[in-house]
């Protein structure tokens, strides 16, 4: 079952004062963008198999998403990764497996999809999310990273919006939530342009 496509077109409403912090990363996220390393697919599948190790059946899928993977794309040195599990609020499920597996939980975001998110530095940064079931951002998540793999030339204005965003963002001494707010219109832009392949929403309406 697929989640309401008026639940996919709808953004997301960042509002810091609604997330529940749990901890804090133990080193800062550096805004560095790489070259495209053909080891991140590979790299993904071995924490892949540590996270099923750790939750067995209580995982419902664990996707590669975010730059890492997709060939070809220059990205920061992270792997991001969407956990779908039967239920996400029910945290007895999954948070100490994944945190004796060594990922850290730092906040929690009921407002938007249950979501709650996991990090870790070492050997590999990763950024894991949690959902649960039909979740329209899981689903977002895989229409971006499809439109990217299907056509060029959004790949290549992404990859220039990741290099700009990047630079723009270290020489005004910005965080990562800077570096994501100047990335904002260029990925509306191409969701926008697979939301109407898809006939999400025409070529006349505004996203």
């Amino acid at each position: 079952m697929s989640p309401p496509i008026e639940e996919i077109l709808a953004d997301y409403d960042w509002q810091p004062e609604l997330v529940e912090r749990i901890s804090y990363r133990d080193v800062a996220t550096p805004i560095k963008i790489h070259p495209p390393n053909p080891a991140w697919p590979q790299i993904f599948l071995g924490i892949r198999n540590r996270i099923i190790a750790a939750l067995g059946e209580t995982a419902l899928s664990v996707n590669h998403v975010g730059s890492t993977s997709v060939p070809g794309l220059s990205a920061k040195d992270i792997i991001d990764i969407d956990l779908v599990v039967q239920d996400s609020t029910d945290e007895s499920a999954y948070v100490k497996a994944l945190e004796s597996a060594g990922f850290n939980f730092l906040l929690r975001e009921r407002h938007w999809h249950e979501h709650r998110f996991f990090y870790t530095s070492a050997p590999q940064a990763i950024n894991l999310h949690v959902w649960g079931p039909d979740c329209a951002e899981v689903a977002r998540h895989q229409i971006f990273r499809q439109r990217l793999l299907g056509h060029p030339g959004d790949l290549a204005m992404y990859a220039e919006c990741k290099d700009v965003a990047a630079r723009e963002t270290r020489e005004d001494g910005g965080d990562m939530n800077e570096y994501t707010a100047r990335k904002t219109e260029v990925i509306k832009k191409i969701l926008r342009n697979a939301f109407v392949q898809l006939g999400y929403i025409s070529g006349n309406e505004g996203y």
